[in-house]
């Protein structure tokens, strides 16, 4: 019995000692458990005081981002909401493309603005020998040895335009062989980088709360017809396609055109050009559309200006001629009507199929650029002088303030 005593009373101790550890452990998790709770109460605390923060950077941002827009537009409102420029192109090989004409930049600051050309020997009925100085002066002028990079850092501040709800068309003039696609659609051209400059954008502004759907389409004004470049080959001439306006939005659809969606800038950009080079014709004006959820930008490849005398053109090339003088002619006549200044002058946008379907993006509610591309050719002056008086026209014209595109919804 005594033995049977101790022995319990071993197991009793045994147990205590058991339970006062148990004890002890319990009150540790007890306090660790609270610690944790606190903690997880304070870091809860936290991250709703980082996403209050968030949510208030991104109010900011947006506020930011708008009067950014607002005073963009205004410094884009100082430059004139018609531009133009001039880009005489290079010689490919000296001496191979015959004389060089006589022209030069007097301007000698890096933003170059003014050319001069001078014109062929005179000679008067006395034998007195003379020439004339053709003095052009423009928003910029570009050198031979300009690259496009260059000329894009002065476009793209119109790209940013139509990314902030504007219309926007740039178009390239002048006559044949002056560059003109070289400039627009070559690999590097303003094109690829605009269309590049509107992903990347938009990409950016995601980050801010903005959202953009962004699709291009291509498409000829060829004899006064309309031909979707993106469209099956074996249809081009065959499909009738309409231009459509809406008043309200201040949009155009033209019927019936393949259009791509600009997810990828380079894989788009590169099938669009590739299919467009193998439908387009030779003597058109070609015209690639970004539209954005808000805004659109028209770049525009015009066809070459030449002269129906000088052109030597017969049978289908002179109807082909005939065509794109009267789309030019047509351009200039807008122009001139939009910058007249008077209220509610009529504006003859029907009387080509190119002013009406640029309707929107010539007038009040649109910013222009004018590409004049200059030949550096003696052989080429009668013409370089023709485009660059006509571009003159353009660039003392002065439409009315631009208004910001807002989707009207149904």
């Amino acid at each position: 019995m005594q033995k049977t005593g101790v022995e319990t009373s071993a197991t009793i101790g045994t147990l205590e000692s058991t339970v006062a550890s148990l004890r002890a452990r319990i009150h540790f998790l007890e306090s660790g458990s609270k610690a944790q709770s606190d903690s997880f109460v304070e870091m809860e605390g936290r991250l709703q005081e980082a996403l209050n923060s968030a949510e208030e950077s991104k109010k900011k941002l947006i506020k930011e981002e708008t009067l950014r827009r607002i005073l963009f537009n205004q410094v884009q409102e100082l430059k004139g909401n018609i531009r133009v420029m001039c880009r005489v192109r290079p010689t490919f090989k000296e001496g191979a493309e015959g004389e060089c004409a006589k022209i030069s930049f007097p301007d000698t600051d890096k933003e170059s603005k003014e050319l001069s050309i001078i014109g062929k020997e005179k000679r008067s009925n006395f034998g007195k020998v003379s020439t004339e100085i053709h003095a052009f002066s423009f928003d910029r002028v570009f050198g031979p040895t300009s690259q496009n990079q260059e000329v894009f850092e002065e476009i793209s501040q119109l790209v940013q335009s139509a990314l902030d709800g504007y219309n926007v068309c740039i178009f390239a003039y002048g006559q044949t062989g002056a560059g003109k696609t070289h400039t627009m659609s070559s690999a590097d051209g303003m094109i690829p980088r605009a269309t590049h400059q509107i992903y990347e954008s938009a990409e950016n502004l995601k980050e801010k709360g903005w959202t953009y759907t962004m699709e291009g389409s291509f498409i000829e004004v060829y004899n006064e017809e309309i031909h979707d470049l993106l469209g099956s080959s074996k249809d081009l001439d065959k499909k009738k396609h309409e231009i459509r306006h809406d008043d309200k939005k201040k949009q155009t659809n033209v019927t019936g055109l393949e259009t791509v969606l600009l997810d990828s800038p380079n894989a788009a950009v590169e099938a669009i050009l590739k299919q467009a080079d193998k439908n387009r014709s030779v003597a058109a004006t070609n015209i690639m559309t970004n539209e954005t959820s808000e805004g659109t930008l028209n770049l525009v490849d015009l066809a070459g200006s030449e002269r129906l005398k000088v052109s030597g053109a017969e049978g289908d090339r002179m109807k082909e001629t005939q065509n794109i003088n009267k789309s030019l002619s047509c351009l200039g006549d807008v122009i001139g009507a939009l910058g007249s200044g008077k209220e509610g002058a009529h504006i003859p946008y029907r009387n080509s199929k190119l002013t009406y379907l640029l309707q929107y993006s010539l007038g009040g509610n649109s910013k222009t650029l004018m590409f004049v591309m200059a030949s550096p050719l003696e052989a080429h002056l009668g013409e370089t002088l023709t485009s660059l008086k006509f571009a003159t026209k353009v660039h003392n014209t002065h439409i009315g303030t631009a208004k910001k595109s807002t989707k009207v919804r149904d």
